[in-house]
């Protein structure tokens, strides 16, 4: 599939609901055995908890240049479970930051099942993921 926008992640940044630069973005390594991308799901609730192997890592260094948003590589750390096959990127605040919203109301962004190294079977060590050298995605 590799990099897949979320349809109502990209209505979000056009609306104003989600915020790239300052909303706190949040990255979960997924079981793709556990949950199916969808371009109908919008809310981190539709990703079950059985799904989500690991995280969320909140992403730093976040840039916008000329429409691809970018983030420093995070480290998912000491991590046990099933096999990974993909990142899925979520805002969890408002778009202007602060705590985390409800699982109902954070914002499915983007999956991502490209990555170099995915899948990967956690092993309860680090799983880096490094970003594309051209950024994670282009709206």
């Amino acid at each position: 599939m590799a990099t897949k926008l979320y349809p109502l992640g990209r209505q979000g940044f056009l609306d104003g609901s989600i915020d790239w630069d300052t909303g706190v973005i949040v990255a979960y390594l997924v079981d793709a055995a556990d949950y199916t991308y969808s371009d109908s799901h919008q809310f981190l609730s539709s990703v079950t908890a059985g799904a989500r192997v690991a995280g969320p890592i909140t992403l730093a260094s976040k840039t916008v240049v000329n429409g691809t948003a970018d983030a420093a590589d995070i480290t998912f750390t000491s991590v046990t479970g099933d096999q990974s096959e993909a990142v899925i990127l979520v805002q969890q605040s408002a778009p202007s930051g602060g705590s985390a919203l409800a699982e109902g109301a954070q914002r499915l962004i983007a999956y991502i099942d490209n990555l170099t190294g995915l899948p990967v079977t956690p092993s309860g060590g680090n799983i880096v993921v490094q970003w594309a050298a051209g950024g994670i995605f282009t709206l």
